[in-house]
């Protein structure tokens, strides 16, 4: 049997990609919660015309909040899956990605971008849980660890 020569030898991969850090998420999700305050603004202003002005209840929620939070999940579930980015991500050059470098799947970002935010914001402990991306090698959140994704800087 012959050695393989250095030309013959399997390439090692290695991960070149560079990681976006807890402050570079931070201001992005800061942009994004302007953008989604923007958007929520322009669709809930007719709501003031309705009933009166009166804030219009179904059980526990008001009309508004509901409506609110759908378009706050759609907006990052949404850009996520078609652009791997939102809108506060691309003004930062930043991603997300699959840590396979696989295309972002439906599965993946429900949890990530869904479930996870909802757990960050109905219970307000949890959302020190983002002071893991500091600290992590590879500066992922709990929620990027379950749904195995990274945030990246666009090449």
């Amino acid at each position: 049997m012959s050695e393989l020569t250095a030309t013959e030898a399997p390439e090692l991969v290695t991960d070149t990609r560079k990681y976006a850090g807890f402050w570079m998420r931070f201001w992005a999700y800061l942009i994004d919660l302007i953008v989604v305050f923007s958007i929520n603004g322009i669709l809930l202003t007719p709501f003031k015309f309705i009933n009166d002005g009166e804030v219009v209840d179904v059980g526990y929620w008001t009309l508004t909040g509901i409506i609110a939070s759908i378009v706050f999940y759609l907006y990052f579930l949404l850009m996520t899956k078609k652009f791997s980015q939102t809108l506060g991500k691309m003004i930062l050059g930043i991603k997300v990605v699959r840590a396979d470098g696989e295309p972002l799947r439906w599965s993946d970002l429900i949890f990530r971008e869904v479930i996870g935010r909802f757990f960050h914001r109905a219970f307000d402990i949890l959302v020190l849980l983002y002071i893991v991306v500091a600290f992590s090698n590879e500066k992922q959140g709990i929620h990027d660890m379950v749904s195995n994704t990274r945030v990246v800087f666009v090449e």
